[in-house]
């Protein structure tokens, strides 16, 4: 398929922007759900339609992900698998309006993302989507406790249970001793383990996770990953994880695979097929 007109455009930065400062000042509500003809099936918390990325400009212009489309159902643990440098990052950051696509549509909770207003989306993401990002992110003049607090502070209500969550997760992921302190004075271990608790503390409808174990001991990895499990089969959460740990993908309920910024849905992994020998499978057919 030929890739749609789009206008240049400029380098990739680093990382993406943090997105737990809150909507405005003075925001309303976040937006009701669209009606619109075509909108995705209602058991689809996502979709993302012939998304494409490009970065660059002029003849140093090039595609990073190219004609992504995937569905993921209300409830669901989905994982987006791919070496470093596939456009995982990439394609995550676009379905949660963190980074606009080049091309093709993203719907998320009923809302077409990327028609929305910059307001509008930002209180779509807030009370939508918890993140854990591969470097942390947290507000580096919040204590561990107030940055975990902190989408309690910010959303549009305390979300039922949610500070009831908090001695829970804390306790999970061992910080009871660290909660006075700041994100300098921890290790990076410590950092993500405080990233992943803030994320999950408002029970947000979905999880979208990058990376989310790459910094943690593989015993504290795999706890994360139950954990993960348990937000999909006890609270009803939706998973978007990207990775390359083929332990990690196999907690999912699907796989896909992204190489060169493609997917490859031949290599799919549905319900009842993932296990890690699977995926290690599909990752050698791809010469991944």
């Amino acid at each position: 398929m030929t890739a749609p007109e789009t206008s240049d455009e400029s380098a990739r930065s680093d990382a993406p922007p943090g997105d737990l400062a809150g909507a405005p000042e003075n925001a309303s509500a976040r937006p009701e759900p669209e009606a619109a003809a075509g909108e995705p099936a209602s058991d689809a918390i996502l979709t993302a339609s012939e998304l494409y990325k490009f970065f660059g400009s002029g003849a140093s212009r090039f595609p990073v992900v190219r004609e992504a489309s995937l569905e993921v159902g209300r409830g669901r643990f989905v994982t987006v698998m791919g070496p470093s440098g596939s456009g995982k990052s990439t394609l995550l950051h676009m379905v949660s309006g963190l980074e606009p696509p080049s091309g093709g549509t993203v719907h998320l909770d009923g809302h077409d993302l990327w028609a929305l207003s910059e307001k509008r989306r930002t209180l779509l993401r807030r009370d939508t989507v918890g993140f854990v990002f591969q470097f942390f992110n947290l507000v580096p003049n919040l204590t561990v406790a107030e940055n975990i607090r902190l989408p309690l502070l910010i959303g549009a209500a305390v979300a039922e249970g949610g500070e009831g969550d908090f001695d829970e997760l804390v306790s999970t992921f061992e910080l009871g001793d660290k909660l006075k302190n700041y994100p300098h004075q921890l290790s990076g271990g410590e950092m993500q383990r405080s990233s992943i608790a803030r994320a999950l503390i408002a029970r947000p409808a979905v999880i979208m996770a990058d990376e989310p174990t790459g910094n943690i001991s593989s015993k504290a990895g795999e706890e994360v990953m139950r954990l993960f499990r348990r937000c999909c089969d006890e609270r009803g959460q939706t998973i978007m994880l990207v990775t390359h740990n083929p332990r990690d993908a196999s907690f999912a309920d699907e796989v896909h695979f992204l190489k060169d910024g493609e997917l490859h849905p031949e290599q799919q992994l549905g319900q009842g097929q993932v296990t890690a020998q699977s995926v290690n499978a599909s990752l050698a057919v791809l010469g991944i």
